[in-house]
Formats: structure tokens, C-alpha cells, sequence
């Protein structure tokens, strides 16, 4: 089958679709919409940072208007969830377990040779877990025997519950302070789960379907990403045989170079988008390729808390504004929850004409982001673009 040609516009339909941001609460309400959005991407990306509500509950959010932050413990309290890596660390429906195997050997094979203290340590660690149940690092007594050079040199034991993480021997659930509990498998998997090695073949194929299926369009770097740990694997293989037997689309997007692929259940459809503004995370499924962003969006968006302050052009976390299918915005803003305050410290408009009624659309959508960080007020410091700034401000 030839390539299909797709206009841009089409392109952004079929991404926005797929990320679940056309319409509004695609996924319906409640804790069964939380659980149909993540089995739909395949996890939902964690991260810790607290500046606003952390980026796995605001990915949710984004989706299921109704979200109450609790429920997604409680989806890993059922066993309907379970927190490991795909390309980054996330939550991942629990029937796709045995697809994190692969990555968990993968960790195993390809790890330095380590010393017997740490073995034993270990070992030492497991046998704790097996005989007192879940434990936290401050469950383990200080066992640094230098002082600290930095974020990620972990004292011993740290690094032991990680490794035995990373390789399977433990998993993670999470308090109600998000601190991590590390506990034997058998406690946290269900019964029923299939727990069987997926073959190189199996696991490929599965990378590539749960790509296309959340992207809607992915060139094969954006596919082979989210098996980034497995080395080697046999996505590029396995995504030439499933073009060569009609299971995936080979794409040509106007103006664009790279070959891109889609699922053929995506072909055809008649999108529409609501028009609606979303305030999106730095982390959302949909900004996590800058250059997919640019192509597709015209859009260079880069999160800026990992570049250094004096390099920042809008701020240490900036979060994208998307009208319909247009990025129109970043705004870079913190939630005060002491004061109960959202603070935007930049509402940095992109070159794009709003109407009035599209402002109003963001107004709306920073009222709603901003309870759903539990502040009540909103202060915007600045604005490259006044008239719409004051527009926005009689909204509030």
C-alpha cells in the first residue's frame, strides 16, 4: 500500500484525537474514566515536581474534568495500575505487566558487575521486605558512610531498593505524601495477570501498537523511545513487517521530511475539535517531542526548569495553552497553597490572532486549573500581550 498524504491540519486532527484532547472528557467521569484514559495511552508519565498539582494527576485533569486526585492511589490500591518504566517512569494498566518483563531483564543483563556488599545488601534489603511487608528508604538506617555530592549520589540502600526495583525483585506503591513504598510483587500483582516473558517479537509489536494508538502519528524515533531500555529489540523489524501486512499506515505529511506511521483505525476519521483551551503540563504524552511540536504545531516549546536561570525565556515552569488545535500560549506559573493563590508569573502569548471568545476560553480554563490546585485567587504579573492580558484579568 502507498503512503497516505496528510495535510498538516489533519496531522494535528489525528494527534489532538489520539491524546484524548478534541472533546471534552472523551473518557467519560469518575475512576473508571481515569483508568480508560490510561489504558488508552498505555501509562501516564510521573513526575515529582510540585510547583503546580504534579504532572500525572494534571495529565488526568486535562481529560476527566471531575478528577479527584485520590483516585488514581486508588486504582493502585485495586491492582488496576502499577508504577514502572516504559520510556520514562509511569503508571501503566496492570494488564500490561508482562510487557515491563523485557525491560526488567533488559536492566539485569546490562548491569555492572557488582561488588558482594552490595549483593548482600541486596539481599539483606529483599529478606526485610519479604518478612516486615512494604518499606519506605527511611524504613533503613543511614548507611552513608561519606558525606553527599549531590541529587542522585543515594546512600546504599537507596540504591538498592532501586536496583531490585529497575530488575523486578520489587515494586513501588505510594503513601498519601506520594513517598515510595517498595514491596514484593507477589503483594501487588494480581492473581489473574499474566505474568509470562513476552518473545522480542511480542514485545515490539506491542511498543509499536501502544504508540500509534496514543499518538496517533509517530515517526519511528518517537516509537522506538518507549522502548529506549531494551536493548537491543526489534521495533524497526517488527514496524516494516506490520506495514507489509496493512496492520500500521505508512504517512507523508505536507512539508515534512520524516516518514511517519499511523494505525489504520485512524485513517478516514471525521475529527472534530471542540475548540476547547486546555492549560497542559510540561510532561503530557502530547509535548513530550520538541520536535513533533515544532513540525506539526509550530510550536518550540522547551520546559525550562532544567535550563540554567539566566538562559530561561519564560520561565522555571512554563505549562503549554492549547485552543482547538493551536498552542497560543505558555504559561509559567506556581500555585501558593499556603495563600491559596495561583501565581502566573508570565502569560507569554505566541503570534497568533485570539478572538474574544477564544480569551474567554482561557479565562475559563485558568479558572478551572486554578481549583484544581485548590487555590481560590489569581494573580498574572506579566503578559507580553496587554489588551489580551486585560481581557483575561475582567474575566477572572
Amino acid at each position: 500500500m502507498p503512503p497516505i498524504q496528510l495535510s498538516l491540519p489533519q496531522v494535528r486532527k489525528i494527534i489532538l484525537h489520539a491524546a484524548g484532547l478534541t472533546q471534552p472528557a472523551p473518557f467519560g467521569s469518575g475512576p473508571e474514566a481515569v483508568y480508560k484514559f490510561i489504558n488508552h495511552l498505555g501509562y501516564v508519565q510521573i513526575d515529582t515536581n510540585y510547583v503546580v498539582e504534579r504532572a500525572h494527576h494534571h495529565a488526568i485533569f486535562s481529560r476527566v474534568p471531575d478528577y479527584q486526585v485520590e483516585w488514581l492511589a486508588e486504582l493502585q490500591q485495586d491492582g488496576q495500575l502499577f508504577e514502572y518504566l516504559t520510556s520514562d517512569a509511569g503508571f501503566i494498566p496492570m494488564p500490561d505487566f508482562r510487557f515491563s518483563l523485557p525491560v526488567k531483564e533488559s536492566f539485569v543483563r546490562n548491569r555492572k558487575p557488582m561488588s558482594k556488599a552490595v549483593l548482600n545488601l541486596m539481599g539483606q534489603v529483599l529478606d526485610r521486605i519479604g518478612r516486615e511487608g512494604p518499606l519506605m528508604v527511611t524504613d533503613f538506617e543511614n548507611d552513608r558512610t561519606e558525606a553527599s555530592t549531590g541529587w542522585w549520589d543515594w546512600r546504599p540502600s537507596k540504591v538498592a531498593l532501586e536496583r531490585l526495583y529497575l530488575e523486578g525483585e520489587l515494586m513501588i506503591s505510594r503513601t498519601p505524601g506520594f513517598k515510595k513504598q517498595y514491596d514484593l510483587p507477589i503483594n501487588i500483582i494480581p492473581y489473574d495477570i499474566d505474568t509470562s516473558m513476552p518473545s522480542p517479537k511480542e514485545f515490539a509489536q506491542q511498543v509499536i501498537l501502544r504508540n500509534l494508538k496514543a499518538m496517533g502519528i509517530a515517526s519511528l524515533n518517537e516509537i522506538s523511545w518507549r522502548a529506549r531500555f531494551v536493548k537491543p529489540n526489534l521495533v524497526k523489524t517488527e514496524l516494516a513487517d506490520m506495514v507489509a501486512e496493512g496492520r500500521v499506515c505508512m504517512v507523508n505529511v505536507d512539508g515534512i521530511k520524516t516518514t511517519t506511521y499511523m494505525l489504520p483505525e485512524y485513517v478516514g476519521q471525521d475529527i472534530e475539535i471542540s475548540g476547547m483551551a486546555y492549560i497542559l503540563s510540561p510532561f503530557d504524552s502530547v509535548n513530550v517531542f520538541r520536535r513533533r511540536l515544532k513540525d506539526y504545531f509550530g510550536f518550540d516549546y522547551q520546559i525550562e526548569c532544567f535550563v540554567p536561570q539566566a538562559k530561561r525565556k519564560y520561565g522555571y515552569f512554563s505549562l503549554p495553552v492549547l485552543v482547538g488545535d493551536q498552542f497560543v500560549a505558555r504559561m509559567d506559573t506556581k500555585a501558593d497553597r499556603k495563600n491559596k493563590t495561583l501565581i502566573i508569573h508570565n502569560l507569554h502569548f505566541e503570534e497568533v490572532k485570539l478572538k474574544t471568545t477564544e480569551l474567554k476560553k482561557v479565562t475559563e480554563a485558568i479558572k478551572a486549573f486554578t481549583l484544581f490546585n485548590q487555590c481560590r485567587d489569581v494573580i498574572i504579573t506579566r503578559s507580553n500581550h496587554e489588551p489580551y492580558l486585560t481581557t483575561i484579568r475582567k474575566g477572572l
